[in-house]
């Protein structure tokens, strides 16, 4: 049998994981082009959902919702593209 725990010392030993980088400094420049990288791909897909999707419910296929995040969607990834690169 395994001998009984402390309530807080199993997890002393662990770090709380923030969402900036440990070290502080500015990103390098491979994390930076792979951000951008993905940004661009993200865009580009939520552009081309946004178009089809605006065809589609022009022709009443469906409705206008799932278009119009997508175009909220690819908005937001072009201006973070745009602050990555600069």
């Amino acid at each position: 049998m395994h001998p009984p725990a402390s309530t807080g010392a199993c997890f002393s030993s662990f770090q709380a994981v923030g969402l900036s980088p440990s070290s502080g400094g500015p990103p390098s420049r491979r994390s930076r082009e792979r951000r951008a990288y993905q940004l661009a791909l993200a865009g580009g897909v939520a552009g081309v959902v946004a178009v089809v999707g605006f065809i589609l419910a022009a022709v009443g296929v469906m409705g206008f919702g799932i278009p119009f995040i997508a175009v909220i969607i690819a908005v937001v990834c072009g201006l973070l593209f745009r602050r990555t690169v600069s």
